[in-house]
């Protein structure tokens, strides 16, 4: 099969969806098909891109001149090319080929569903709606679309408002692999890496934007460290910029230790998912929740929000807290929290490791030959020089 990837520029300041472009091009290399990634180049973007127009001239690279680059090479294009969007973001691209074969996938609805007000944890400037508004203009003239999860296949016929001619689920498979690591190889891993060294081990949280709930981590590791002697470290794989965040480093008693740290490699994150002795990521809203299966397939037990998609990839052996909601008393949550994390720190060896096989033999699912295939599948029902 002949496939295009429309992708994210390189020139964003983004890490997962770069991971998912080359996780869905070397599948398909693997598989045998003709992969093009055809993705904006900073032409204004590298000549100011250390000033403030930086982000305008982006913008131009990616909605005027890339698509008068695009039009020039679908002249040339095989007659049975595929064109696949790795994001629903790349809307605006859509109409370009909205009449020849494509599919679009979606990973989540999270910055539309703020831009039109549904989202009261996070507000969305006028230029913000305005944007997501463009996107969807783009992506609603698709047909085809594959989603990461249930919740972010509601999401799009909810707050997409496409007319699809198809729309599936395919769970996103782990972009590394990731295993369990040793206690002495995940310590001293980390040490090489300028990490402390905490032979104990420690609790582990990932990630800094609104959704991914790092106050409520943060409170529950206060009422944690609260009541224990010596309470486990905290890392935060996060900024910790925000001003909640802030006052409420303030509040860890003098016992506890919060750290922050940025921008570690996969191996490296393999170390300490390794090293953690519980993964914390209450979310509040998830497109799909990359983090969870990443802590499981090390054999780390997650604590997570019982709401989907966090219960949809989680698994029942998760442990899960109620949705922490805007107008709820967060300090009762944080209570309960605490106690949660307690009670699994206290299994016993036996019950730990059962809980840890678990862990692997769900995350086992979420391979990426079997994300391939799927992809594959829905791919052929929808292009007509292939057979289904």
């Amino acid at each position: 099969m002949n496939i295009v990837l429309f992708s994210h520029p390189t020139f964003l300041d983004s890490k997962s969806m770069p991971h998912f472009a080359r996780m869905l091009y070397e599948g398909l290399v693997a598989k045998g098909h003709k992969v093009k990634v055809w993705t904006p180049q900073p032409k204004l973007h590298r000549l100011v891109a250390k000033s403030h127009a930086s982000k305008w001239a982006g913008y131009i690279d990616q909605y005027i001149l890339f698509p008068l680059w695009v039009r020039k090479q679908l002249k040339t294009q095989p007659a049975d090319t595929l064109y696949v969007f790795c994001d629903q973001a790349l809307g605006p691209w859509v109409p370009l080929v909205k009449n020849k074969p494509h599919v679009v996938h979606v990973h989540d609805m999270l910055a539309l569903c703020s831009a039109l007000g549904h989202i009261q944890e996070n507000s969305t400037r006028w230029s913000g709606r305005i944007y997501q508004r463009y996107i969807r203009q783009g992506f609603r003239q698709a047909k085809h679309f594959i989603s990461v999860s249930n919740k972010t296949r509601d999401d799009l016929h909810c707050f997409g408002q496409i007319s699809a001619a198809s729309s599936h689920v395919v769970y996103n498979s782990l972009n590394y692999p990731y295993a369990p690591m040793s206690r002495f190889d995940a310590i001293h891993l980390l040490m090489d890496a300028g990490l402390p060294n905490e032979p104990d081990g420690i609790l582990l949280q990932v990630g800094s934007v609104w959704y991914k709930n790092l106050a409520g981590v943060i409170r529950i590791y206060i009422e944690y460290a609260k009541v224990e002697k010596n309470p486990l470290p905290l890392w935060c794989i996060a900024t910790s910029h925000d001003a909640d965040v802030q006052a409420l480093l303030k509040l860890v008693p003098a016992n506890g230790k919060v750290l922050f740290f940025q921008n570690l490699d996969n191996e490296v994150m393999r170390a300490a998912y390794s090293l953690a002795r519980a993964f914390i990521f209450p979310s509040l809203a998830e497109g799909f929740g990359w983090p969870i299966i990443e802590a499981q397939a090390c054999g780390c037990p997650v604590i997570t929000t019982n709401a989907p998609p966090m219960n949809e990839i989680g698994g029942s052996h998760s442990i899960y807290l109620p949705l922490l909601k805007a107008n709820d008393d967060a300090e009762f949550w944080a209570i309960n929290g605490s106690q949660v994390l307690k009670k699994l720190l206290n299994l016993d060896g036996i019950e730990r490791n059962n809980l840890s096989l678990q862990c692997l033999d769900w995350a086992s699912r979420f391979d990426s030959n079997v994300a391939i295939e799927g992809y594959l599948n829905i791919y052929r029902n929808v292009h007509p020089f292939e057979s289904p």
